[in-house]
């Protein structure tokens, strides 16, 4: 049988419908989250300092900052977030919740000019 969720084969024991226990609650968590309204970042927020870079090199994370203290070189953006409240480290919005964040369509950042 094939698994619905990753699609790798696996010999069904009784009723069982998922390859194991990960793929059976990544299942349960996108019935689950159908219905939920996706994050919404305001067009007229700057998103640079609420958003979430991580290096390539040596995997630190940094808000705000796109370059690596450590490595000096540019990181990559991970995703909107913030620092976590309990362990101050940087979380992206897409670690915590699994889905994408959306940018609302209309107007630009306050203090942008057009060219």
């Amino acid at each position: 049988m094939t698994c619905p969720v990753c699609q790798g084969p696996f010999t069904p024991v009784g009723r069982q419908r998922y390859c194991g226990d990960a793929c059976r609650a990544a299942a349960y968590r996108r019935r689950r989250d159908e219905d939920r309204p996706p994050v919404v970042v305001p067009r007229n927020q700057f998103r640079k300092p609420i958003t979430v870079y991580e290096c390539d090199g040596c995997g630190a994370r940094a808000v705000g900052e796109q370059r690596c203290e450590e490595c000096g070189t540019f990181m990559r953006r991970a995703g909107i977030g913030g620092t976590c409240p309990n362990c101050e480290e940087p979380v992206s919005i897409e670690d915590l919740l699994g889905q994408d964040v959306a940018i609302e369509a209309t107007g630009r950042p306050s203090g942008h000019r057009r060219a």
